[in-house]
């Protein structure tokens, strides 16, 4: 079976979102497992779902999935704080 190659996959912030969190989130305490590392893995899913989500549309769809990708980010950043500030 040949295998399909979407454009998306190259995009390096797409490769990071399935992978970094995960790396991260294996780390944390076995409390924050349950707790943080839920919410941060599926803001992180969330980008990289967006970004697949809006591969190949009109600018317009482009831009608004990347925006929700983007605002995910965000919420990354916030997960990535509280992480750091709770050791």
């Amino acid at each position: 079976m040949q295998e399909i190659k979407f454009s998306f996959e190259d995009l390096i912030v797409y490769q990071k979102s399935l992978d970094f969190v995960y790396n991260v989130c294996e780390s944390f305490p076995k409390e924050e497992r349950y707790r943080l590392s839920s919410q941060y893995i599926r803001a992180a899913n969330s980008v990289a779902l967006n970004i697949s989500e809006c591969s190949g549309n009109n600018d317009a769809q482009f831009n608004r999935y990347l925006q929700i990708a983007l605002d995910s980010t965000r919420e990354c950043v916030v997960c990535s704080t509280i992480a750091t500030r709770r050791n």
